[in-house]
Order: structure tokens, then C-alpha cells, then sequence
């Protein structure tokens, strides 16, 4: 019962703090949510565990992805990546939008690294690498 608890607690801080960041009082974010202002308290307060498709109407009000509000209210397990996506999912000052932009283009990065290094050498690399 205090894991269930915990987790309440959890995602009632996220979106608080989401909330925040976005500049919205909790009674636009109920308006944009359509949850009631009283029910969106009590989940921010951790009193209440919202439903998966209350955290979708809250993250569409927010304009986040649903999947970090389910990540976080423990629906859904935390994508793998490494210590770089760790780090990047982690930072309270980004916004989800922001990190999702930030792992696009490392993921990118590493997907292009990929492809050259299994990619032939020409002949003006391999002298390059020989001097």
C-alpha cells in the first residue's frame, strides 16, 4: 500500500512541477485537462492516483507526452539509454518537450556514427588514419 501511495505522491509532484514550469494555474490546467479543479488537487497532492487516460488528458493540457506522465506514475518502464538519456530524462529544468528534442538528435548522432563506422573505408580515409 505505501508503494501505491509513493507513486501517487510521485506523479502528483511531476505534474505539479510541470505545471510550474508552464506557467498554468491549476485551474487552467483542470479547464485544459477536463478534470475537475478539486479532483486535479488531489492528484497533485498525492491523495489520489489518476487513471492512465486522466494522465493523458493532463499531459494533453500540459503539451507533454502522455508516455512521460505514464513513466512516472510507474505505468510504463523508463526507456532504456544509456547514462546520456538517463541524464537527459532526469533534468527537472528541461521541458519534456525539450528533452525529447535533445534525445532526437543524440539518437540521431549515434544512428549516423553507427553507419559510418560498419560503412567501407575509401582510400583517402585509410591514408588519413595511416599518417
Amino acid at each position: 500500500m505505501d508503494k501505491v501511495a509513493d507513486i501517487a505522491s510521485d506523479i502528483g509532484e511531476y505534474i505539479r512541477q510541470q505545471r510550474s514550469s508552464a506557467k498554468i494555474s491549476l485551474r487552467q490546467l483542470s479547464k485544459l485537462a477536463g478534470v475537475s479543479n478539486p479532483y486535479l488537487s488531489q492528484i497533485e497532492r498525492g491523495v489520489r492516483k489518476p487513471s492512465a487516460e486522466i494522465l493523458q488528458q493532463i499531459a494533453k493540457g500540459l503539451r507533454i507526452s502522455a508516455e512521460a506522465l505514464y513513466v512516472q506514475a510507474g505505468i510504463l518502464d523508463l526507456p532504456t539509454g544509456g547514462p546520456v538519456g538517463d541524464a537527459i530524462r532526469a533534468d527537472a529544468e528541461l521541458t519534456e518537450r525539450q528533452k525529447q528534442v535533445l534525445l532526437d538528435v543524440y539518437e540521431s548522432f549515434r544512428r549516423e556514427n553507427a553507419a559510418a563506422s560498419t560503412a567501407p573505408k575509401t582510400t583517402q580515409e585509410t591514408t588519413e588514419e595511416s599518417a
